[in-house]
């Protein structure tokens, strides 16, 4: 990142519109438009992959395979795959929320009869496309194992696949052959939804670029435990001989919670890895890679050491350090994919060995300013910031700066009004100031900041069971008033140059 440049933090899911769930169609493409008028030049979005229990993006059941929830309805009658009428039956979703257990069926239904008609009456052209899809050397590390898991997933109504028989649990080989060819129309009807969602994404990209946007995608560290990646290549994960795992992720107690957070994610088999040159991790970067230029690596601290928490156990406080892989993991990478633009999400408790790797392959690491006025959190604050960074007013695991305003003690707002002045009255506005007069060349906005909301738009609460990934913006928060705002601020603070070659993003 060799530029000053301004960006927003808004995941697809949150887009506005009448069907449910933001998409990829032309609400997508009037967010890219307000972007741009407002100086942007990056957007921020999270994991893109289809979710399970909870619809949490950073629980997907693939780390390769795209969401078909975003798939656009309107882009599908273009494509020829829906008649307009289907649109038509759109319940009356809630505009500032996902509805997803009324969503997910609704969609999951357009979706099939999109199929149906593919097969009686599918475009030549797309035809072709999907046949080029499936055979696509880019796709042949992942799509089949992934079809073939969200297959027998529907046969066995939705069971994680430790409850599937041994056979297919254990992938005997002759049990998923008989499976293949058994659930053949099942298998190319998730290839079909993967090939669609490539498609819809491509276009994406496309209309970003046009505009000099680019897009910062996200890779969680961890996998869900009940996903096609475990299942595929359970070699590399800390799992006991019936595939259960040993030791399980989380973090020790820190910010956000007194007991820790246990996420369960099973853990890698470091060592297994790098005995094949880390493949999976080399093909799981070049998959990222082809959704978007720049990629947040979360929870980064994990790749230098990461918390191993017994399975079974109730919190994360019974945890315990273990050593990561540190650069040879990312020596492998640039070897296989060379320079990468990353961003390392160096937050919680940051050891010295982090800050080492961090420095060693000098990326930009977050500054959030939420975090800056507690007491003891002098990293965060402003004068601090270095030019090889990325500052934030909070991410989508904080408040809203409005309610964590709110919710602030008195000492912790005296410091805020003494430090960037002003009486209080306007706690957006001053964070988003200091966010865009940092020295970091990269400065990223929640959209709910710029829209001054509270803490009922938070997108997240980590540790937080259910009630999370579901705040929606509605359209005319996207307004003139607010993108001329951020554009006068990234013009003061060189971020945006009106007419000037250096919009298209952060330089590479």
């Amino acid at each position: 990142m060799r530029t000053r440049a301004a960006g927003l933090l808004l995941h697809p899911t949150s887009l506005p519109g009448r069907f449910g769930i933001g998409d990829l169609g032309p609400e997508c493409d009037a967010f890219l438009d307000w972007a741009a008028s407002a100086g942007q030049s990056v957007w921020q979005v999270l994991p893109l992959g289809p979710t399970g229990f909870g619809n949490s993006p950073y629980g997907t059941l693939s780390a390769f395979a795209g969401s078909p929830m975003l798939l656009s309805p309107e882009l599908l009658v273009a494509d020829g795959l829906l008649p307009a009428s289907a649109l038509d039956g759109a319940p009356g979703f809630p505009e500032h929320h996902v509805d997803f257990d009324r969503v997910i069926p609704w969609k999951e239904g357009l979706l099939r009869e999109a199929w149906r008609r593919w097969q009686t009456d599918a475009p030549s052209a797309l035809r072709a496309g999907l046949q080029g899809f499936a055979e696509a050397s880019a796709h042949g590390f992942w799509l089949r194992d992934w079809a073939l898991f969200m297959a027998l997933k529907g046969r066995y109504g939705g069971a994680a696949f430790r409850e599937w028989p041994e056979e297919l649990r254990l992938r005997r080989p002759a049990a998923l052959a008989r499976a293949e060819r058994e659930l053949a129309e099942e298998t190319s009807w998730h290839a079909f939804l993967q090939f669609l969602f490539f498609r819809q994404w491509e276009r994406v990209k496309g209309e970003a670029h046009g505009r000099g946007i680019r897009i910062l995608g996200d890779v969680p560290i961890y996998v869900s435990g009940d996903s096609a990646d475990v299942w595929a290549h359970p070699e590399i994960f800390e799992l006991d001989a019936e595939g259960e795992p040993v030791r399980v992720a989380g973090v020790p107690p820190d910010y956000f919670s007194e007991t820790g957070q246990l996420w369960g994610n099973p853990l890698y088999r470091w060592d297994v890895l790098e005995k094949d040159r880390y493949r999976w991790w080399v093909e799981r970067m070049r998959a990222n890679l082809r959704l978007t230029e720049l990629l947040r690596l979360d929870h980064f601290r994990g790749f230098a050491g990461y918390w191993a928490v017994p399975a079974g156990a109730e919190t994360a406080i019974a945890g315990s350090w273990q050593e990561g892989p540190g650069r040879k993991l990312f020596d492998a990478l640039a070897a296989e994919l060379g320079e990468l633009d990353l961003v390392a999400e160096d937050l919680g408790e940051i050891t010295p060995d982090v800050k080492a790797l961090v420095a060693a392959l000098d990326l930009p690491g977050m500054k959030i300013l939420q975090f800056a006025f507690g007491g003891d959190d002098e990293d965060y604050q402003p004068h601090n910031h270095v030019p090889n960074g990325v500052v934030y007013t909070g991410t989508h695991d904080n408040d809203t700066t409005r309610g964590w305003w709110e919710k602030a003690d008195d000492a912790t707002r005296h410091r805020v009004r003494a430090y960037l002045g002003g009486d209080g009255t306007d706690p957006i506005g001053i964070f988003v100031r200091a966010a865009y007069a940092s020295v970091a060349r990269l400065a990223v906005l929640p959209v709910q900041d710029v829209f001054g909301l509270g803490s009922e738009a938070r997108m997240n609460t980590p540790g937080k069971g259910a009630d999370n990934w579901a705040w929606r913006a509605r359209k005319w928060d996207f307004n003139g008033e607010r993108a001329a705002w951020l554009r006068e601020l990234a013009t003061l603070t060189g971020r945006f140059r009106p007419g000037g070659a250096g919009n298209g993003g952060n330089g590479g």
